[in-house]
């Protein structure tokens, strides 16, 4: 990385962390203490731990509950590697937390839910909210819990007053956007009838996507995770009655049944996707993709082709959860990202990708208040001068 485009990348880091700090301020965490009697708890035994933020005026009876990501552990292993850390114990969670993008608190950055009750749930589970094992091993002393996690904080956010929401959005980024798509109609029904209730899935859609060895590492990656969190009485029985539970933990078998509008954004060329279902280190033993995954630039040109292939695989992906419902939308950008709803800069700002001449936030604005439909794909890498910004090296 050159100096000038290492001093941009820090002017911009700055620009955002100054964006952060102004615009969602110091939220505090929440801690349920009283959800451990349920075994609802972390994977070391620490309590569900939320961030609230409290609509006002227009927005006082509106939710927008956001669910953290973090990826996931799939083994013994690496659980306990994250059990110490924020990813695996509310206890070493930083005390506050400032909301920005889809969280944001101005009108101007966030023009349709600014005013909403915010709320982002900690994830501290490593299984996109889906686990739930009773026994203990003594030996590790590990909770597999994180249906439990989940529903503790919707339990609460009820209480606190969601069980009277006109409108209401779930919503997450990575695992957390996988957890929006499979908790989408549970949550849903426990919210009033009369609601508008949607879904928000930020670089969740994950595919059952080939990879460069011709297999399907991916699949027995969420394998392992569904068996070692006991996630399959939790993944939605339309799915699992048709198909293994570990197929039911990829959006496209998901989305094919749910009842609840979705709204999916995503890159065709996600970085989290190619360097880990299209390039996985098991089907890259010797590292030739190793440059590409990490850096497009540096794709020779068979690479270059085997990575629109992906993209083809994922606009399949997307075809099959999606179909032709008119209810769900979609934004699929062209750019090397992951997770887009997060930032102002990429959320709403003069310089957010576009697509069809319309910004991200404003796409999902206009589909959740049924003001417009919004189903775009973006031509293939490079073609989208808006994603300059959001191509990394790293």
């Amino acid at each position: 990385m050159g100096y000038s485009r290492l001093s941009q990348w820090c002017y911009l880091l700055a620009f955002m962390l100054i964006l952060f700090k102004t615009e969602g301020g110091s939220i505090p965490i929440v801690l349920i203490e009283n959800a451990k009697a349920k075994g609802a708890v972390c994977l070391d035994g620490s309590a569900p731990a939320y961030h609230f933020q409290k609509g006002e005026g227009t927005g006082i009876n509106n939710w927008i509950v956001h669910m953290e990501g973090g990826g996931w552990c799939d083994d013994i292993e690496s659980c306990l590697a994250r059990r110490n850390t924020y990813k695996g114990s509310s206890s070493k969670m930083n005390k506050t937390m400032g909301f920005s993008g889809i969280l944001g608190s101005k009108q101007v950055s966030n023009p349709d839910f600014y005013n909403w009750n915010r709320i982002k749930i900690r994830y501290c589970d490593g299984s996109s909210f889906t686990g739930d094992v009773e026994e203990v091993d003594p030996k590790t002393n590990l909770y597999f819990r994180g249906e439990r996690v989940w529903q503790a904080v919707i339990d609460e956010l009820l209480a606190k007053g969601m069980n009277n929401a006109q409108n209401a959005i779930l919503s997450g980024c990575s695992a957390g956007g996988l957890a929006a798509i499979l908790h989408c109609d549970k949550f849903k029904s426990f919210l009033p009838a009369t609601a508008t209730v949607k879904c928000v899935s930020d670089a969740g859609y994950f595919i059952h996507g080939k990879d460069i060895a011709g297999g399907y590492e991916i699949e027995n990656f969420f394998g392992r995770i569904v068996t070692t969190h006991g996630s399959a009485k939790n993944l939605p029985a339309s799915c699992t009655s048709k198909m293994k539970p570990e197929l039911c933990f990829f959006p496209e078998n998901v989305a094919q049944t749910m009842q609840t509008p979705l709204f999916v954004i995503n890159s065709a060329y996600d970085f989290w996707q190619l360097k880990n279902v299209l390039a996985p280190s098991a089907a890259d033993r010797k590292g030739t993709f190793k440059s590409c995954k990490l850096d497009l630039t540096k794709c020779k040109p068979a690479q270059l082709e085997t990575v629109q292939d992906f993209r083809t695989q994922f606009i399949n992906a997307l075809n099959i959860g999606l179909g032709n419902k008119t209810v769900n939308g979609y934004f699929i950008d062209s750019c090397y990202a992951h997770c887009q709803t997060g930032s102002p800069l990429v959320w709403l700002a003069e310089k957010s990708p576009v697509l069809n001449d319309t910004r991200i936030a404003k796409a999902v604005g206009d589909w959740y208040f049924d003001r417009a439909p919004f189903q775009k794909i973006d031509c293939p890498y490079p073609c989208n001068p808006t994603c300059v910004k959001l191509d990394s090296d790293s």
